[in-house]
């Protein structure tokens, strides 16, 4: 009897000094983060938060009491515009005092009040990581303009001849299943397939919100390391396919004569017999359609539709995505001062990722991010880490230049 009650008092003595000992190292944790808290306070996006609550709280004083003027109009809408940024900042204050009240009670002779404080204390730091990373980033990033639109995705054929054909109908099966994996519509507007097999180039459309913006970093030189079918001697090959994404709309020619992309006095279009196979119809009748910007000079051609209309409105939706692509390409490069990597990445002519089938490795050269499995890159799944990855990046630089901001 003597001997269990002993036994359990020592059992009871080991717990509390476990406690104490866990109790010590997350108070030196607190110690620790609480010594770097006025580096958190002193955080770039922390001060911005608070200059526009500050800003806020500015425009608030400065209304007259009727609020009828113009400018006060203005303040009204700017004063809405940074409430949700208020309302994170008050949460965030909130937070960082209860943690300041909290870490006393960490040292606490008591243990319930101590495990208590614990978990009160780590709820505290989770929260504030989340405002800090998450919730703060999210409201102060402008949202995307181009976040409705679909995609067009050109594909041509590089260095390499026929293996660099036989690359584009891979790319194409490629974006094809990540597609239809999120759930997007996928179809095919135009391409050349070669009688040697492979496909010289290849249009797709793609529907389905967010496209654009999720695709919109295919563009660029796509390289591919492998060993040709036909190769002999085992020899390594290199060969390229350009991509290019450009932004798709529902409008195809002009919708008013206020249209920001183009005027049909700068159009020059042209009607003719379509080439290649596709029967009697496709000789006989003018369905295929060419049409030139005349102040850029970009050009197209379609001729895959049955009739001349429907080749025009697949034409025209080209050249509309073509030109909305230089226009936010241009708006980037005169946002961004030209040593940022976002904007060399911006190059078309620019190898952005290579796919080496020998290594069974897939590295996109404007992160440095590679993964050992080119297989489920191809299959499309593993391309959702590249988009993401790429989207993030974008995310992150769009943050530093708000925050750069004076």
């Amino acid at each position: 009897m003597f001997r269990s009650i002993s036994t359990l008092h020592a059992l009871r003595q080991v717990r509390q000094s476990r406690c104490f000992h866990t109790s010590r190292h997350i108070l030196a944790q607190a110690q620790r983060q609480t010594g770097s808290s006025s580096q958190v306070q002193d955080a770039p996006i922390v001060q911005y938060v608070k200059r526009k609550v500050e800003e806020r709280r500015k425009l608030q004083s400065e209304l007259s009491e009727d609020a009828l003027s113009e400018e006060d109009i203005r303040r009204v809408r700017k004063i809405r515009e940074l409430e949700p940024l208020q309302e994170a900042w008050t949460e965030w204050n909130h937070a960082k005092q209860s943690l300041e009240e909290t870490l006393p009670l960490l040292n606490d002779p008591d243990p319930t009040m101590r495990s208590m404080a614990e978990e009160e204390y780590a709820s505290l730091s989770e929260s504030i990581n989340e405002l800090v990373e998450n919730k703060f980033p999210a409201l102060l990033v402008p949202t995307s303009d181009t976040a409705h639109l679909s995609a067009i995705i050109e594909l041509r054929a590089g260095v390499g001849g026929s293996e660099s054909a036989l690359f584009v109908a891979d790319l194409v099966r490629m974006y094809t299943r990540a597609a239809q994996a999120e759930g997007w519509d996928v179809s095919m507007i135009s391409s050349n397939v070669l009688e040697t097999g492979g496909i010289k180039d290849a249009i797709m459309e793609v529907k389905g919100k967010g496209v654009y913006d999720a695709l919109r970093w295919e563009s660029g030189v796509h390289r591919v390391q492998r060993v040709p079918a036909t190769e002999a001697n085992g020899r390594v090959h290199t060969s390229t396919v350009s991509v290019m994404v450009l932004p798709l709309t529902e409008d195809a020619e002009p919708t008013s004569s206020e249209d920001n992309l183009f005027k049909m006095e700068d159009i020059k279009l042209e009607v003719m017999r379509s080439r290649g196979a596709g029967g009697q119809h496709v000789n006989k009748t003018e369905s295929a359609v060419r049409i030139t910007h005349i102040p850029t000079g970009i050009t197209v051609s379609m001729q895959d539709e049955r009739s001349q209309h429907q080749n025009r409105r697949r034409a025209f939706q080209v050249l509309r995505g073509r030109l909305m692509d230089r226009k936010l390409n241009q708006e980037m490069l005169e946002r961004r001062d030209l040593r940022r990597s976002l904007v060399r990445s911006a190059d078309r002519s620019e190898k952005i990722r290579t796919y080496n089938y020998a290594q069974d490795r897939v590295t996109d050269h404007r992160i440095g991010m590679s993964v050992k499995n080119l297989a489920s890159v191809m299959e499309g799944d593993g391309l959702q880490d590249f988009i993401k990855a790429l989207q993030q990046r974008h995310h992150d630089e769009m943050l530093e230049e708000v925050l750069s901001e004076q």
